[in-house]
């Protein structure tokens, strides 16, 4: 039984596909050998894809979506169009069972089905369906009540629970299936994994949409491994793809425990992301112990009532206290904006970055408008009407919705401008103001400073080369 999986993610600079490689593990730990198609590294991905088809025939086809768009307010740029043209042309080719996975489906999968040509889909956690799926399929049994898959049934479309499975179960990952040295090269870091799903009750966080709403934590011991086995292909900058990495903190400190117990801490250097909850005196110089050397706090704003109204479930004195602690410890620290939710207003947006400046991280990340991802808090107080103002829509429903309060929305960038003014430490995630941004899609500032040597989060990479 041939089984094929695609990598439609075309971002530049590169990212390293982890879901994918982690579902192609699974796969052949389970005794399913598995041909990737990396469509990152080709110029013309027709070609490619008919290319790759005219040798083989296969059952089972998974392609991975890993973003849906840019994320960014100023452009909004959609990736669904040249994903949907991807999928028609393999569905052109092979009658193999399409099915469709990634972070990036799994926080839309119902939209995304409507308008492509895939059979179905995977939400939440590939791995553990992708082996029962084809397992079934090998026996030539009925499938459509695998746990995570979304099918048709009676016309519509039917999403099974994915049973957010226990991490523990997952095979070792050597993360040798994809060129990842290509990818260090060409990217400057290489992503892994320590936790999956967010209980946190952010209104706007696509991620236990996607991921799930309970934390899973992989095994210490499994991660190490894992850091190791890149470690000897040449990487040695990573960052987290957790959610939050200290939720729960003392899994965290497991984490860098076993790193540290490896004697690991001085060859690799890696970044997280964090949340100043639950953010001990204790972790950050335990973190900087086990190699980490930059952090990303998703503070979001520094105003007490908005972070309210976000649920954050943090303080301006939280956000104090761990640039404190970093500062200390030597970890260098971003903390990312994210301005314009439901009740800002001219005020908030000074109390912000007031506190910024006397906090004094070494950057700040800037982004204006939030995006509205469906089944969130935020896409729900829309859909029922409870918001009404301050939407932002693209020509068609595939394009990203956004939202920027109607009281900053037609002052907001010019008021920002006269608040930082030319602080260096301030980045916009603005494809429009190329010195300073730090939206990594078709960052030519990023491609050439990477191709230069530089390595690591991108938002150092930009410090370092500001």
């Amino acid at each position: 039984m041939n089984i094929a999986l695609i990598n439609t993610n075309r971002m530049k600079p590169p990212i390293a596909p982890i879901g994918m490689e982690y579902v192609a593990e699974s796969l052949i730990a389970a005794g399913f050998p598995v041909d990737i198609l990396d469509l990152c590294w080709e110029d013309d991905f027709t070609t490619a894809i008919s290319d790759f088809f005219s040798q083989k025939e296969y059952a089972l086809v998974g392609l991975s979506l890993r973003n849906t768009d840019d994320c960014a307010f100023s452009k909004r740029q959609s990736f669904l169009g040249d994903f949907y043209a991807m999928v028609s042309i393999v569905r052109g080719l092979t009658d193999a069972l399409l099915v469709v996975g990634g972070v990036g489906f799994s926080s839309m999968p119902e939209l995304i089905l409507d308008n492509c040509d895939a059979d179905a889909g995977v939400w939440g956690d590939g791995e553990f369906a992708f082996v029962e799926l084809t397992k079934r399929i090998r026996k030539h049994t009925a499938w459509k009540d695998v746990p995570g898959a979304i099918c048709k049934q009676n016309g519509a479309w039917q999403r099974n629970a994915s049973g957010e499975s226990s991490l523990d179960q997952l095979p070792q990952m050597k993360r040798n299936i994809v060129d990842n040295a290509r990818y260090f090269q060409e990217g400057g870091q290489i992503g892994f994994e320590t936790k999956r799903g967010c209980d946190c009750r952010c209104i706007y966080c696509a991620d236990p949409v996607a991921k799930g709403s309970s934390i899973r934590c992989r095994p210490p011991v499994a991660v190490v491994d894992e850091l190791e086995s890149l470690l000897a292909q040449g990487v040695d900058h990573f960052h987290t793809c957790d959610a939050e990495f200290n939720l729960p903190e003392e899994h965290a400190k497991e984490v860098c425990r076993e790193i540290i117990n490896r004697g690991m801490g001085d060859t690799l250097k890696w970044y997280a992301y964090c949340t100043p909850k639950s953010f001990s005196r204790e972790l950050a110089p335990l973190m900087a112990q086990a190699g980490c050397v930059g952090i990303n706090y998703g503070v979001d704003n520094g105003d007490p009532r908005m972070l309210q109204n976000l649920k954050r479930g943090f303080t301006p004195d939280d956000i104090a206290a761990v640039a404190r602690r970093c500062r200390d410890a030597g970890i260098v620290t971003m903390f990312d904006l994210l301005l314009g939710a439901p009740g800002e207003t001219k005020e908030s947006i000074a109390n912000t970055i007031t506190l910024m400046k006397q906090t004094k991280p070494d950057r700040v990340g800037v982004t204006v408008g939030v995006r509205v991802y469906p089944r969130t808090e935020l896409a729900n107080r829309v859909e029922s009407g409870e918001i009404t103002d301050g939407l932002v829509y693209g020509d068609n429903e595939q394009e990203p919705l956004f939202f920027v309060d109607p009281s900053v929305k037609n002052i907001i960038s010019e008021y920002l401008d006269e608040m930082i003014g030319d602080d260096p430490r301030f980045l916009f995630f603005n494809p429009d103001n190329p010195k300073k941004n730090y939206n990594y899609n078709a960052n030519d500032v990023l491609v050439e400073a990477i191709k230069q040597g530089h390595r690591g989060a991108y938002w150092d990479i930009l410090r370092r080369i500001g």
